[in-house]
């Protein structure tokens, strides 16, 4: 008795005071814990913001999606003077940066994934949740149609329109296929819980059909050869998590074909992870290799039938096939139905995804925001710009520019054009005197002064340092917590604009583009590739647990960080688990 006193007492403790239980968590986690308490903390908080109070209508904020981009936008959103509709097929937010790791066992699905209600239900913002799927927007009129996801409708509507302020398009995206014949019937894809399940039961049961004993060896070969197909982030970790499953796990269950295991990681391009910086590719690379993968890079697979895949050599034009067990297709991204009808209405039909500006604007349209893997930001050339650029620079008006006016608005310039600071790290220059000596070819000093065709050629070159930030997790969620914040000061920065200038117009732009801050690839054997702002590698084991600090810390609630945590705990003391549920 006097025991269970004492457990009643204890239990009564952590019910009176929740944030005990959230310090359970935080050792467990050790630094990334700490990161994800105060996360969690400003998350819950009331905002500053008083309501409305003048009677005014608030803006009503649709947000299509509840992946990485509409989730994040709807955590860090906190302005009360917003009324937030969210439409989405799925009632859920799934972390898919652990894909891999659910395809493996190292972590279960139900670890990953939180529902969107409870994300948003302590917020002191009017978000409400419908689950339906939007199949038409129509910019003219400001609305959404959407289509409801059950099968039947209490009210026997089926569809409905919703009218918007704002609109947030955040609905990801769908596997690109290339229109490859044989991928949509005979491959797996990597882009859902149910995937994940799906290349989980999948990998079992080939090990079990392998160890039957009527099969000969060729036949159990072929039934264990497991083909990666795209050497991107995706691809390229779970593949590293497969072959930690095997090597680890897999080998001491099924001793007796643990030596016809064969991973293939098929690429079109020259190699993996190539928006990753050369050494993080260089590195995976030499890694797979010894690790006993197939790495087979300038192979585009041409045809997958229920028993081989055939690749064409980009080099040859040289057509092989294999056979296989089983094949992940990872090859990027393609673009939904409804995002493509959209990109009919307002001229970008001929674009791959949504094009926006630096803000995550729509071009064209300034109350409709796109972001995560559904659009891609134009960022302008400094060339489209430059005698406007020269114009601003020139403050005395006196046709040409000296080193001190140049300098001056270096920084609004390295703001607007991020390329120009890469440009001046990737070569190693420390200050504009050095760009002027490599076009100039001389000693450039304070008192030179530069026309405006020296001042197209001194930046002649800065655009090639341009690239499209990767379709990942990482840039998503950083993607909504911007725009977020872009909302929550919005009145703020109308006031008080705090961008860089306006070189096509007059004053400063409202708030400051959005710039991407790093990102994670794990490569297997508790190793893990980061590649963070200030041109900062690191690779080894030490980012590996650089990786699950910020993971941990990234979940979005101290359920699934609990859940996670405990995930890996499990794995480490008793490894995957390899059951067919």
């Amino acid at each position: 008795m006097r025991g269970r006193t004492v457990y009643d007492r204890f239990s009564r403790t952590f019910r009176d005071h929740p944030s005990l239980s959230r310090l359970l968590v935080v050792f467990t986690v050790s630094g990334g814990g700490l990161v994800a308490y105060s996360e969690a903390n400003s998350f819950s908080g009331v905002s500053s913001i008083n309501p409305l109070e003048d009677g005014s209508q608030k803006k009503r904020v649709v947000v299509l999606g509840t992946g990485w981009a509409g989730t994040s936008f709807l955590k860090n959103l906190k302005d009360p003077s917003y009324d937030v509709q969210v439409i989405s097929p799925r009632n859920y937010f799934a972390f898919t940066p652990l894909l891999p790791s659910v395809t493996c066992g190292t972590v279960e699905a139900r670890s990953i994934v939180e529902p969107i209600r409870n994300i948003v239900r302590k917020k002191n913002v009017d978000i409400h949740y419908w689950e339906a799927e939007c199949f038409k927007i129509d910019a003219e009129n400001k609305k959404v149609y959407c289509r409801s996801n059950a099968d039947t409708n209490m009210s026997g509507k089926e569809e409905f329109a919703v009218d918007y302020d704002y609109l947030v398009i955040a609905m990801g995206a769908r596997p690109n296929t290339f229109n490859t014949p044989g991928v949509e019937e005979n491959c797996l894809f990597l882009k859902e819980v149910e995937d994940a399940q799906k290349i989980r039961r999948t990998v079992i049961d080939c090990f079990e059909r392998a160890s039957l004993p009527n099969l000969t060896d060729d036949e159990k070969q072929k039934i264990l050869q497991f083909v990666v197909v795209g050497g991107g982030p995706t691809g390229v970790e779970f593949a590293a998590e497969l072959h930690d499953f095997v090597s680890e796990d897999l080998v001491k269950l099924y001793p007796k074909v643990k030596d016809l295991v064969k991973i293939t990681l098929l690429e079109a391009g020259e190699h993996i992870l190539n928006m990753f910086d050369k050494r993080i590719t260089t590195f995976a690379e030499e890694k797979f290799q010894r690790e006993g993968m197939d790495l087979k890079m300038g192979a585009m697979v041409v045809k997958v039938s229920d028993k081989e895949i055939s690749t064409k050599e980009m080099k040859s034009g040289k057509i092989s096939s294999m056979p296989y067990g089983m094949v992940v297709w990872s090859t990027g991204i393609g673009t939904r139905p409804v995002i493509l009808d959209f990109m009919k209405q307002i001229g970008q039909a001929n674009r791959r995804v949504l094009a926006t500006d630096e803000w995550l604007r729509v071009e064209g349209k300034n109350d409709i925001y796109a972001l995560g893997d559904c659009a891609t930001i134009n960022q302008r050339k400094v060339m489209e710009d430059i005698s406007a650029i020269f114009t601003k620079a020139d403050k005395d008006n006196s046709g040409t520019l000296t080193v001190k006016e140049f300098q001056e608005a270096l920084d609004d310039i390295c703001e607007r054009y991020p390329q120009v600071r890469l440009y001046l790290k990737n070569n190693q220059m420390l200050s504009l005197v050095d760009l002027l000596k490599d076009s100039k070819g001389d000693v450039a000093k304070e008192s030179v002064e530069l026309n405006i065709e020296e001042f197209k050629s001194a930046l002649s070159k800065v655009d090639s340092q341009m690239k499209n930030l990767p379709a990942t997790a990482q840039v998503a969620a950083q993607q909504g917590a911007y725009l977020a914040n872009c909302f929550n000061r919005m009145e703020e920065c109308e006031r008080n604009p705090e961008g860089p200038l306006r070189y096509r117009g007059e004053g400063r732009h409202r708030f400051r583009p959005f710039r991407h801050f790093g990102q994670f690839a794990p490569l297997g054997g508790e190793q893990t590739a980061a590649q963070l702002p200030g041109d900062w590698v690191s690779i080894g084991h030490s980012s590996q647990w650089l990786w699950y600090s910020v993971y941990a810390s990234k979940l979005v609630s101290w359920r699934t960080r609990a859940l996670v945590v405990s995930d890996w705990m499990r794995r480490y003391i008793f490894g995957r688990d390899s059951s067919q549920i």
